[in-house]
Order: structure tokens, then C-alpha cells, then sequence
């Protein structure tokens, strides 16, 4: 087959769609179908045999320049304006420029692919590209309903406004994902959550959960840290609960040597970094971001603990990654997790998201009996060999595409 696989950014590291990207193209080519992935910036790092075409946006969120003002003769099209009119009212306009943009390509590309994937951008160009007769499969890791509705909860109340402006692209998402007719997620909490957020039918939801390189991510007895935790967080929001974790930490470090290394961009002046000092932790909180794999398996394997603290995972590739590499995981009970992790506490130990006091305990008693961190290791990498492989997801994925296409060629077997 020949793929166009579309994501609207795709952070390369400590990026659930950047991941996502790279693993499931490489897959896919290994399978000897031909992938072409289109994305805008951030761009994605990708595996040899997989094409790569840039579709350039006017990068306003890019790291080193966030919120940036282009100079005006970036300005090429109508598109760029529509961008750069939405941020400046507070909007967030990359999911729907970014399918516009895509709507253009394609139009002049139609023959050149059996198979549209989008990467949850959900934007109004997929169905023009639908529209044009391609077939068209989407995969949404979570409904970002889940994400705006904690930032609202803890936004002061003028900010709300401006909250829910940049949540503004959640309507179009909702209108979009009901008129495509194949939408993978990565989990059936997250399938759940779908059906109740954006309305599809279950029908068009096709559950195929995420892998993981398990020979880069692998255990490494003799490199463990004492009191070393690791969490990776792919942005310094609420959702992902670092400040919970910062919290326990500082509980925690009053009565045992411990080092946090958090994978993670901390927002200068936001949240985290200011718990950081006012806890006074900053000589146990290291932060790390932009690791390559190899580095993020070795400091994963490090590590005598690996925390997921989030308040809400479609998924969490984190939590999988570090079970990988034999690291026992200390989870929240929230979203998807405890369908990852397994509830029978193989691999990981579960708390209440948000609860701070029980994260402490948890930790602590943990970090106090080797013999249980050596057991949860083991169970967790047992559970990864049998359950997640990034060639298991493709080949599914393959297997979906095929359905559509025979769908909208009418036939019962795809020539392709």
C-alpha cells in the first residue's frame, strides 16, 4: 500500500505523536508498504526507508520563540493569516490550518496513495480530503475534552476566558471525527472517553494499543541509581500531575535520600518550576528534555522508580516504556493506566490521581523494599513482551486500512 501519514506537529522526543510517528511509519515500511509522512513543525525524526515531507506552518509555538510575531513576509497565503488571526485572539490553529494545508496537497496528490492516516490533527480539510475520494483513517489518542477541562479547573477566573479560547478547536474536532468512518485510539478507557466526548459511533472505533522498542528499552541491573525516580512528561500542564509528584517528593526527601529527574520542558515561571522552589527541592529535582531514545532507556532503567503521576492518559507510552525496561512504575488510577499497567499489581502500584500524601506513602515504602521493585520490574517487562510490540501495532493498523480501502473500492479483497 501507499500511505500518507499526516501530524499536524511531531515533537521527536517525550512526544506521544512525534513516537507515534516515527514507530508506526518505521513499522509500516518494514511491512513493505510505501509511507510518506507529512508533517508540520515541530518536524519528526524518522527511521531510513521513510519519506518525509514538510509542510510548513508559521512555527508560531516553536520552543525557543513561543507565541512568536512572524515578520510579514512570511505571510505567503490566506492559511498563514487564518494562523496567525487565531493566536492573536487566544485560538489555537494548527489542527485546522494544518488539514486545510494538507487539503491542497493532496489535491494535486490523489494518485499517489491508496490510504490517508491522520495523526489527531481532526481538522475540516480531512474531509475535503474524504471528500475527494481517498480513504481516510484517523487515530485520536484522547479527547483533548479531558485536557481543557482540568486547565479551566485550575485557571483563575479571568483566565477561563482565555482557556477555553484556546480549547476553541474542540468543536471542530467533534464535528470532524463524526463524519470519518475509521478512527483507531490506543485504549478502551480512551475509546470510552471518545464515544462520550465527541459522539462517533463505537462502530468506527478500532482499539489498537501502542508498543514499544523493547531492545532499546531494555533492563540494566547494574546501572541503577538508589533513590533515583524518573518521570516523563511530554508538557508541563496540569494534566500530567507533576506538581502532585513535586509535592510528594518534597515529602518524601525529608526522611530518605531520593533524586527526581523529570524528562520534561518546565514553562519558565510556570507552576512547577515555582513549586520546585517554594518546597526548597531544587538540590534533589533535575530536569532533562530533547533525549534521544537511547538515552531515555537508560535513564528509564536507572531508575529505582518510575512515576506516572497524570491526572487523566488516552494511553501512556511512559508508563510501558519503563516497564520495558524492568523499572517498577508507581501510577495513577486515572484514564487509561490501570488498563495498561494491569490492576493486579504485576507491574505497577496504583494511587489516586492527584492525592499527594498517598503518592509520598507509596514512594516511600517502595523505595524501602528492594525485593518488591525487583518483582514489579520483572512482572512489568514480562507483561510488555506479551502485550505491546510497535511491528504488532502496524500490522493491525494495515489490517484497518485494507477494511477501508476495500470499503471504498466496493470490493471484498484490496489488490494493493
Amino acid at each position: 500500500m501507499r500511505i500518507a501519514l499526516l501530524s499536524y506537529r511531531s515533537k521527536p522526543h517525550c512526544g506521544g505523536q512525534g513516537v507515534y510517528v516515527r514507530h508506526l511509519s518505521r513499522e509500516l515500511a518494514a511491512l513493505g508498504h510505501y509511507v510518506e509522512v507529512f508533517s508540520g513543525q515541530p518536524y519528526p525524526e524518522l527511521d531510513p526507508g521513510v519519506v518525509l515531507t514538510k509542510v510548513p506552518s508559521l512555527d508560531l509555538y516553536r520552543d525557543s520563540d513561543p507565541f512568536r510575531t512572524p515578520h510579514p513576509r512570511e505571510i505567503r497565503d490566506h492559511i498563514d493569516l487564518l494562523e496567525l488571526a487565531t493566536m492573536w485572539t487566544a485560538g489555537f490553529p494548527e489542527p485546522r490550518t494544518f488539514s486545510m494545508r494538507m487539503a491542497r496537497i493532496l489535491r494535486g496528490r490523489a494518485r499517489d496513495f491508496d490510504v490517508v492516516h491522520d495523526n489527531q490533527c481532526l481538522g475540516p480539510g480531512l474531509l475535503k480530503i474524504q471528500e475527494s475520494g481517498l480513504p481516510l483513517v484517523a487515530t485520536i489518542h484522547h479527547p483533548i475534552t479531558r485536557d481543557r477541562e482540568l486547565d479551566v479547573a485550575q485557571a483563575r477566573r479571568l483566565r477561563r476566558l482565555t482557556v477555553r479560547r484556546w480549547y476553541g478547536f474542540l468543536g471542530m474536532q467533534k464535528r470532524v471525527a463524526r463524519q470519518i468512518g475509521a478512527l483507531l485510539t490506543v485504549s478502551q478507557s480512551s475509546a470510552d472517553d471518545i464515544v462520550r466526548a465527541f459522539g462517533v459511533s463505537e462502530d468506527a472505533l478500532t482499539t489498537i494499543p501502542l508498543g514499544v522498542d523493547t531492545a532499546v528499552f531494555r533492563p540494566r541491573p547494574d546501572a541503577r541509581v538508589p533513590g533515583r525516580i524518573v518521570c516523563v512528561a511530554s508538557a508541563d500542564m496540569p494534566l500530567k500531575g507533576v506538581s502532585t509528584l513535586l509535592q510528594a517528593v518534597a515529602k518524601v526527601h525529608t526522611e530518605r535520600n531520593l533524586e527526581l529527574v523529570l524528562v520534561t520542558k518546565l514553562v519558565p515561571g510556570g507552576v512547577a518550576e515555582n513549586l520546585i522552589d517554594e518546597l526548597a527541592i531544587g538540590d534533589v529535582v533535575r530536569t532533562v528534555s530533547g533525549i534521544e531514545d537511547d538515552e531515555l532507556a537508560s535513564l528509564m532503567a536507572s531508575a529505582d522508580i518510575a512515576c506516572v503521576p497524570s491526572l487523566y492518559e488516552g494511553f501512556s507510552l511512559p508508563a510501558v516504556e519503563a516497564m520495558s525496561c524492568g523499572t517498577p512504575v508507581v501510577a495513577s488510577r486515572a484514564g487509561a493506566i490501570p488498563e495498561v499497567v494491569g490492576t493486579e499489581e504485576q507491574a505497577a502500584l496504583l494511587v489516586d490521581p492527584g492525592n499527594a500524601e498517598q503518592l509520598a506513602a507509596v514512594l516511600t515504602a517502595l523505595l524501602d523494599d528492594p525485593d518488591r521493585r525487583a518483582a514489579l520490574g520483572a512482572g512489568g517487562r514480562e507483561r510488555v513482551l506479551e502485550r505491546y510490540s510497535w511491528a504488532a501495532v502496524a500490522a493491525h493498523t494495515a489490517q484497518i486500512y485494507r477494511t477501508v480501502i476495500d470499503g471504498r473500492n466496493g470490493t471484498g479483497n484490496s489488490a494493493c
